[in-house]
């Protein structure tokens, strides 16, 4: 018990002799300022399980390296792929992000937040569209069976398991 006392003490001993860090401005003199071509991208109307795929293209249009820490989307459906290395003034880049609809329905806006040494650091580019349900089999619109059916014959349905 003497010998873990002594240690904890000489550890604070330590920790409180460390010399206090100054706190510098430098990552604030480092923004910049980025540029989208287009910060939203309309995807129109796809059918349920289907994916769109599309490229943000953008800008540093400042005077210091563009630093893109991170980029997320607003839920696990929408996945963003960055540049992880630092962008020159006056270079442009991508940022590919791809949206799966499997479960989705109707109309869906999807954001993806890029944080970076921007001012404000979070820059946010979206993407919207319509998401309709596959359609079922086509049913004869007359007789409400299925064309392949003669009448009076009998029917069975089986459903396959996923």
């Amino acid at each position: 018990m003497k010998y873990f006392a002594f240690i904890s003490a000489l550890f604070l001993l330590v920790a409180c002799a460390e010399e206090e860090k100054e706190v510098t401005t430098d990552i604030v003199e480092n923004l910049t300022e980025i540029k989208f071509e287009n910060e939203l991208y309309d995807f129109g109307e796809i059918t349920q399980g289907e994916k769109v795929k599309f490229t943000y293209k953008f800008t540093n249009v400042g005077e210091s390296d563009l630093v893109i820490s991170s980029a997320k989307g607003s839920c696990g459906c929408t996945v963003p792929d960055w540049p992880r290395k630092p962008i020159a003034p006056g270079e442009s880049a991508e940022i590919r992000v791809v949206f799966n609809s499997e479960g989705k329905n109707g109309k869906q806006h999807k954001k993806v937040s890029v944080i970076a040494n921007t001012q404000p650091s979070t820059t946010v580019v979206a993407l919207t569209g319509n998401i309709i349900k596959p359609a079922v089999e086509e049913m004869d619109e007359a007789s409400g069976t299925d064309e392949n059916v003669e009448p009076g014959q009998p029917t069975m349905s089986i459903e396959e398991s996923k």
